[in-house]
């Protein structure tokens, strides 16, 4: 499993920690990037005893981008799986969201897809295999008031995966995506027993997520066990979406 490398984008909190330590516990080659030396400090801490390292990545930045995939490559190979996770949100209604609101989680949410995918894709279809795993949201399918601009990248994302999908598949490359729900996180746990309460009244499992619930099935869809799923989106909500 060390001579599969997996790359995984805003790996330094949220979702993105929790994907690359169940992941580098599977016993990967585990690349996690960040955009501060801070982020790189979290990253290393979790990757103390796994194989793998923190560098830094711009998902905005081609340049940046460009550079990390290089020293990747040439210290360990070519990217087996990618994991785009990182993402951004500015919430605002619609009428007050400023244009920066708006292109910047356009720029880090989506357009970042196009742009580490195709650095990484290359690679993966000289070796005519890879996993490709794509992070969106309940709100790419359901919207959100005040999430208009997060709405649409996930939206997007969910129609780059399809598309990338049939693109990929004839090099034995899946492309599939995760639509993650309410999750645990530091803001959720600091909620009171009454807002958790309405905050799961209409999630018919009745609860938020784990964070390792949502990185079970992403460690699944990098696996050889998922060889015949591409170009799905696997909803983990709880059933508030379906």
């Amino acid at each position: 499993m060390k001579d599969k490398i997996i790359l995984i984008t805003g790996a330094n909190r949220g979702i993105g920690l929790n994907i690359l330590d169940k992941i580098s516990k599977c016993g990967y080659t585990v690349i996690g990037t960040s955009r501060s030396e801070s982020g790189l400090d979290v990253i290393s801490n979790t990757l103390e005893n796994s194989n793998g390292e923190g560098i830094i990545m711009d998902v905005t930045n081609q340049d940046s981008i460009d550079k990390a995939v290089s020293i990747i490559r040439d210290k360990y190979g070519a990217v087996y799986g990618l994991v785009n996770n990182a993402g951004i949100t500015q919430d605002n209604l619609l009428m007050r969201m400023s244009e920066e609101e708006w292109s910047s989680v356009i720029e880090t949410n989506l357009t970042s897809l196009y742009r580490v995918t195709k650095s990484v894709v290359k690679d993966m279809m000289k070796a005519r295999v890879g996993r490709i795993v794509n992070i969106g949201s309940i709100v790419g399918l359901m919207g959100n008031a005040g999430q208009s601009n997060y709405s649409a990248t996930k939206a997007g994302l969910l129609g780059f995966t399809k598309s990338l999908a049939r693109e990929l598949s004839s090099r034995n490359i899946n492309v599939n995506s995760v639509s993650p729900g309410f999750i645990e996180t530091d803001m959720t746990k600091a909620l009171s027993p009454e807002q958790i309460e309405a905050l799961t009244k209409n999630i018919p499992l009745g609860r938020i997520a784990s964070p390792e619930e949502v990185s079970n099935v992403i460690t699944f869809l990098l696996s050889d066990e998922s060889s015949y799923i591409t170009g799905e989106n696997i909803n983990v909500n709880g059933g508030l979406y379906m």
